[in-house]
């Protein structure tokens, strides 16, 4: 039997300062329980990102690992590192501060506990949004009541991409999104898998560093990629 550990997946396109600070958290709140850093750079990723990267591997050593990303845009980027992960559970977040790192260690507590389940975090329930786009926020909270009834769960948030899974269920399932629909496939698939899911608060706080991918429009993709795999047989989901 596997002893317990975490990998972390952190896409870097122009991160810097909130890379290394979201490092420097997760290791002092758990280092024990980390198996390594992943850390996904493409040709976009500037250099004073990769120079902080440099940096983070003299102090961290052989737990940082980088991986230069092949598929396209944030879902190729994960997906990738999907593949590449050696911990008996990963972690999907961002490296630029919008997913809390103080959370990690409670996902990794939650997660000992239910090691065969996902975890994933709501900014719906006790969480607080700072900085998020009024328009979206409203789109946001009815795009979530709509598809918790057709998934026909109790979860408030489908769509943030700040989540623990067992790497035994994502290495097992066949991926198909490579843009930002990409977070919200990672729970529609698994739900359609009939794994369970368990939801922490999180509060959200708009970046403090670089510019998002994501642009407005294409949020709108997020309800074809819902659908899809509402209605996709279980047996196309596993590869």
């Amino acid at each position: 039997m596997n002893l317990y550990s975490v990998s972390i997946l952190l896409p870097v396109l122009n991160e810097t300062f909130s890379l290394r600070q979201t490092i420097e958290i997760i290791s002092a709140d758990c280092d024990q329980y980390i198996k390594e850093y992943l850390i996904i750079c493409c040709e976009k990723t500037i250099e004073a990102s990769r120079k902080t990267i440099i940096d983070l591997q003299l102090i961290y050593g052989n737990k940082i690992i980088v991986l230069e990303q092949r598929l396209p845009f944030l879902g190729g980027a994960i997906r990738e590192a999907f593949d590449a992960c050696q911990g008996t559970h990963v972690i999907m977040m961002a490296s630029d501060l919008e997913t809390d790192p103080l959370l990690v260690k409670q996902f990794i507590e939650e997660s000992k506990n239910a090691p065969d389940i996902i975890i994933t975090a709501t900014r719906w329930r006790g969480g607080v949004f700072k900085g998020y786009n009024p328009l979206k926020l409203i789109l946001n909270y009815f795009f979530q009541k709509i598809f918790a009834l057709i998934y026909w769960v109790k979860l408030s948030d489908m769509t943030f991409g700040y989540r623990i899974f067992p790497s035994k269920i994502v290495k097992s399932i066949r991926w198909e999104e490579l843009r930002h629909p990409f977070l919200f496939e990672t729970i529609c698939k698994p739900l359609r898998l009939g794994v369970k899911v368990k939801e922490i608060s999180c509060n959200w706080e708009a970046r403090k560093e670089g510019e998002s991918a994501n642009t407005f429009f294409r949020n709108f993709d997020y309800f074809r990629t819902g659908v899809k795999i509402r209605f996709t047989k279980k047996r196309k989901i596993l590869k």
